[in-house]
């Protein structure tokens, strides 16, 4: 990647820029990645609760309603059910964790009273209370799973992308910018040193000229020198 960067010194000031943003960047991103791992492990905490009940609610709704139709029979529990008019109410919203949209669900009607089921007091048993019961209880479980485990995977997707941007700003961009940098600076360095040096070859020759000229000028002022100038002068002619 180094050599398709022109080493000249508006291109060093654009690459150190471009490290100190992104430097800045991959630690926004890392507080940003821990941050998400600390609220997920408290979703994942809430998860696993939540998981608990609702397998105990399962099981509790299993052994009242395989009650209900050993009491009752089936034709009872199914005519129990067939009576229900208000059915619950799910509304669904959303919260910000950490930048994650997260749903929040809510739930209205689930719980209701015996007078509310819509199958008649006098024609039913316990038995069937304790079932319907049951499974309002495990409908509301599975209500709260439901917004837990979406929660939760939500999270997780963003701690993924979140990883793999620090990771490609830690082992790809930023590294590649350093070598950029520091390919730059050794190719300025080398054309400092090149222009030094031209620089002091010209002051060299430039020293020798006035060297050779001055010795000339003492040269022409000196009259033995000068005379033995004129008879060379004449001789030639």
């Amino acid at each position: 990647m180094a050599k398709d960067v022109k080493p000249t010194r508006k291109e060093l000031m654009a690459i150190e820029d471009r490290i100190d943003l992104s430097e800045r960047g991959h630690g926004t991103l890392e507080k940003k990645r821990d941050g998400l791992i600390m609220e997920f492990m408290d979703i994942l905490d809430r998860a696993q609760d939540v998981r608990g009940e609702l397998s105990e609610d399962y099981e509790r709704a299993q052994r009242t309603i395989n009650m209900a139709r050993a009491m009752e029979g089936d034709v009872a529990v199914r005519g129990a059910a067939a009576a229900l008019q208000e059915h619950p109410e799910i509304t669904t919203e959303s919260k910000n964790i950490m930048g994650v949209v997260v749903p929040q669900i809510e739930s209205s009607r689930v719980s209701k009273s015996l007078d509310q089921r819509g199958y008649g007091i006098m024609g039913t048993s316990a038995r069937i209370d304790e079932a319907a019961e049951a499974y309002e209880d495990l409908l509301e479980s599975i209500i709260l799973a439901a917004e837990v485990e979406t929660a939760m995977k939500k999270m997780l997707s963003e701690i993924e992308t979140t990883k793999r941007r620090v990771n490609a700003l830690e082992f790809k961009l930023l590294p590649d910018l350093y070598e950029n940098k520091e390919y730059i600076e050794q190719k300025l360095e080398e054309q400092e040193r090149e222009e030094i040096f031209r620089m002091k070859k010209i002051k060299d020759k430039k020293e020798a000229d006035e060297e050779a000229e001055a010795e000339a000028d003492d040269a022409a002022q000196d009259p033995f020198v000068a005379a033995e100038i004129q008879e060379t002068a004449a001789g030639g002619n």
